[in-house]
C-alpha cells in the first residue's frame, strides 16, 4: 500500500466510498508548503505500519474545491474520516501527534476489519463518546467502557442484575442492529431500548415508561456475539441510546455483557462539530 494522490473533487469522494468503514487519513498539501515538505517522508511511511487503513494526499492548489469543502485554510492538515464521515482533524507538522490520532482511530478500525455487515454498515464505536456515556448499577472493578471495546474486559452490574446503559453518539447515527456478547447464563434477557433522552433515564422511568422497542435475547446469540436486528425505521436519527437490562438468562444477580457494539451507518452530512452536549444532570440509580 501506498499513499494515493487526489486529482479532483470525484476522485477524492469515489476513494472515500471504496474505503468503506476503514480509517481514511488524508494529508491537504502544498508544494510551496516548508512544514509540508519535512513531514511528507514519514507520511509516507504510514501506510506501511498501518496497513488497513487508507492514507491519501491532497495538493489543495490542485485541488482547491475539494480543499474548500473540507474547510482546509491551514497547510498541512490532516483529516481523518470514517464511512465518509469526518471524525477528527488536525493541524501542523507533527508526527507524533499525527500517528497518536492514527492509533486512536485504527484500533477501532482494525478490531471490525474482518466483519462485513453489508449495505454500507459498519461498527459504530467510533462514533460513540464515550465521556459522555455512563451505567447505572456498574461494578466499580467492571465499567461499561470495558464492553465498548472488543478487548476491554467486560461490564458487570452492582447490586442485582439489572443495568441502564446510557451511550452518547458525537453523530447523529442510524442503528441497524446491537450485539451483546455475553457468558450465556449471565447475559442479558429482556431489554428496552429508549432512543434521545435528555437525560439518563431511572429504573422506575424505565419500568413504566414505552420503550422504543423491546428485545428478548437468547442464549445461543450472546455466546455468538450474533447482531440482534432493530426496528431499523425507528432508529434512524439517533443521538444517543439507552438500554434498560431487566434481568439475565439464569436469574442470577449478576448481568456480565463482555462487549456491547451497535452495527449501523453515520449520516454523512452531519459533522461532529453541530452537536453539543445534551443539558440534563445524571441519572439516579437504585
Amino acid at each position: 500500500m501506498a499513499v494515493k494522490a487526489i486529482n479532483d473533487e470525484a476522485h477524492f469522494q469515489a476513494e472515500l466510498s471504496a474505503a468503506g468503514g476503514k480509517l481514511v487519513v488524508v494529508d491537504f498539501t502544498a508544494t510551496w508548503c516548508s512544514p509540508c515538505r519535512n513531514i511528507a517522508p514519514l507520511f509516507e511511511q504510514l501506510p506501511a505500519k498501518y496497513p488497513k487503513a487508507v492514507f491519501l494526499k491532497v495538493d489543495v492548489d490542485k485541488c482547491s474545491e475539494t480543499a474548500f469543502s473540507q474547510g482546509v485554510s491551514a497547510m498541512p492538515t490532516f483529516i481523518f474520516y470514517r464511512a465518509k464521515t469526518k471524525i477528527d482533524r488536525m493541524q501542523g507538522a507533527d508526527i507524533n501527534g499525527l500517528e497518536a490520532k492514527i492509533q486512536k482511530h485504527y484500533e477501532a478500525s482494525v478490531d471490525e476489519s474482518g466483519e462485513d455487515y453489508g449495505h454500507g454498515m459498519l461498527d459504530l464505536v467510533t462514533f460513540i463518546q464515550k465521556n459522555q456515556c455512563e451505567c447505572l448499577n456498574e461494578s466499580d472493578d467492571h465499567p461499561l467502557t470495558n464492553a465498548l471495546s472488543a478487548t476491554g474486559g467486560h461490564l458487570e452490574s452492582g447490586c442485582d442484575e439489572q443495568l441502564i446503559i446510557s451511550v452518547t453518539f458525537n453523530q447523529v447515527v442510524k442503528i441497524h442492529s446491537i450485539k451483546f456478547k455475553s457468558p450465556p447464563a449471565h447475559g442479558p434477557k429482556n431489554v428496552k431500548l429508549f432512543i434521545n433522552q435528555p437525560r439518563t433515564i431511572d429504573f422506575d422511568q424505565a419500568e413504566s415508561q414505552i420503550s422504543v422497542q423491546d428485545l428478548v435475547l437468547e442464549e445461543k446469540d450472546l455466546e455468538n456475539g450474533t447482531p440482534v436486528q432493530l426496528r431499523y425505521v425507528k432508529f434512524q436519527n439517533v443521538q444517543n441510546i439507552q438500554l434498560f437490562v431487566k434481568d439475565n438468562q439464569s436469574g442470577d444477580e449478576r448481568t456480565i455483557i463482555e462487549h456491547l457494539a451497535f452495527i449501523g451507518s453515520p449520516i454523512a452530512t452531519t459533522k461532529m462539530d453541530d452537536f453539543q452536549r445534551l443539558a440534563g444532570k445524571k441519572g439516579e440509580s437504585h
